[in-house]
């Protein structure tokens, strides 16, 4: 396929399963999405995972002397090591050689690694992570924000939070005039705490958005909202536990299926319909969540994320790009600021 011209850098030290799983799954979006993949970390490591003969047209190696463990504090081992994976990806895209960077590593330092190098887009006080979610409706995903970068939020970072998501979910989702919810713990107006209340108001007030009113957990994979926006805290406790469904109602499946030559049968003659299902509930459909709000794009994967994970980051990385997510939240907040001066 040739090249649409987008770079991709991808921290290929980064999780449980790299060098090897990152590789494969780079390799695989060059061949099936034509993007250009650098791939960041130790040649020497990265070489030695890369099949016999393998076409370097669409693949360069970009030198990165350290690496920065899972158990590492994020900030303190951004500074102390400037040469690691993550800050080299990050620096490329700064530097304009790429147009998105991947990590699949330690997900607080490649936070703190895009706030250094990239910095935030103007108008946005705090950057937030947005995963996309299945829901009952097919083909309608719901994207959830935050799901871990910000604990502790302050209202105006959600309402925040809403603009971005609506942006996204309109131009790379295709969603027309998003719906937004607010994850609450009841659907009346007066439902929540301090934060949920305050920050209601201010949804309900902003006319950048199509604010549907609260969502409550039963609501999140209803298909009746596009957009939910929540602190990082509530989002993250949500995202492992979407997760873990999903996980387990794969497993369920594979325990309930009649074995023996029976099984086999009828295993063949479900495969496709199985398969749509993985496709639908399996996180590693998804690839990861984009950080948005930083100065760049920026996807951050699963620690436990196998070549499919990857390569599925990769295309949302690139549908990102290709939609100008950037460009268009700068666009919004711009407009914002001119209109309240």
């Amino acid at each position: 396929m040739e090249s649409t011209g987008v770079r991709i850098a991808i921290d290929a030290m980064g999780g449980d399963r790299a060098p090897g799983e990152i590789v494969a799954g780079a390799l695989r979006a060059r061949e099936e999405l034509g993007v250009k993949v650098l791939l960041v970390g130790d040649p020497q490591q990265i070489e030695a995972v890369l099949p016999p003969k393998t076409n370097l047209g669409q693949v360069e190696i970009v030198p990165a002397e350290e690496t920065i463990e899972m158990d590492e504090e994020p900030l303190s081992a951004i500074r102390r090591k400037p040469k690691s994976s993550i800050n080299v990806a990050m620096n490329l895209v700064k530097q304009k050689q790429a147009d998105a960077v991947i990590s699949a590593g330690h997900s607080g330092a490649a936070m703190a690694a895009a706030l250094l190098r990239l910095g935030r887009l103007p108008g946005i006080d705090r950057p937030a992570i947005g995963a996309v979610f299945p829901t009952m409706v097919a083909s309608k995903p719901v994207l959830i924000l935050d799901v871990g970068a910000n604990v502790d939020c302050r209202p105006k970072f959600l309402e925040q939070f809403a603009v971005m998501g609506s942006i996204y979910s309109q131009y790379v989702l295709g969603t027309q005039q998003p719906k937004v919810g607010l994850l609450n713990i009841g659907e009346e107006d007066c439902k929540g705490n301090d934060l949920a209340l305050r920050v209601h108001q201010l949804l309900k007030e902003n006319t950048q958005i199509c604010f549907s009113g609260n969502a409550e957990g039963r609501d999140v994979l209803s298909g009746n909202f596009d957009v939910i926006v929540c602190d990082g805290f509530a989002g993250n406790v949500l995202l492992k536990f979407a997760e873990a469904v999903g996980e387990f109602i794969l497993q369920i499946l594979r325990e309930e299926l009649p074995q023996g030559l029976r099984g086999q049968i009828g295993t063949a003659v479900l495969k496709p319909n199985l398969r749509r299902i993985k496709q639908r509930i399996d996180h590693a459909e998804h690839g990861g969540g984009l950080l948005l709000g930083v100065a760049g794009i920026c996807i951050i994967g699963h620690g436990s994320s196998q070549a499919p994970s990857i390569f599925n980051a990769i295309r949302m990385a690139k549908e990102a790009v290709d939609n100008q997510v950037l460009e268009r939240i700068q666009s919004q907040y711009q407009s914002l600021q001119r209109e309240s001066s």
